[in-house]
């Protein structure tokens, strides 16, 4: 798997899209659409809650052969956003509580979503499959 390593800010949101984008290059246009919202869900994430308004870094992993798999790993407060509550989608958007729905998205665009802690921290496994 190739990785890159940044700040756990929102400013290398563009630094993990390019990286990831090269990665994808041969991909079809539609796939990459799909992992570019999944990646700028869970980098956001990450980037704004991990680490309680701290310094952090981000730990991003990909493999593109056969399907694509995407790694996430921090150091943060310990999270599972695959735990979370699932929101009420039937409810109009006056009536939803803010929240819950990018991690929601992100299990309904990718085929699969794993969580663990491990060794301090966070490590998100998201898979896609071709």
């Amino acid at each position: 798997m190739d990785e890159l390593t940044v700040k756990a800010k929102l400013e290398h949101m563009d630094a993990v899209q390019a990286f990831i984008s090269v990665r994808l290059a041969n991909a079809p246009p539609k796939l990459r659409n799909k992992i570019s919202i999944a990646v700028d869900e869970i980098f956001s994430n990450i980037a704004v809650y991990a680490y309680g308004g701290g310094e952090g870094e981000v730990t991003v992993r990909v493999q593109a052969d056969g399907g694509v798999v995407l790694e996430f790993e921090d150091c943060g407060t310990a999270y599972n956003p695959l735990a979370a509550e699932e929101p009420d989608v039937s409810l109009s958007a006056e009536e939803r509580e803010i929240g819950g729905l990018g991690i929601f998205l992100v299990k309904n665009i990718m085929d699969s979503a794993e969580y663990r802690r491990e060794g301090g921290k966070n490590i998100l496994t998201v898979k896609k499959n071709l």
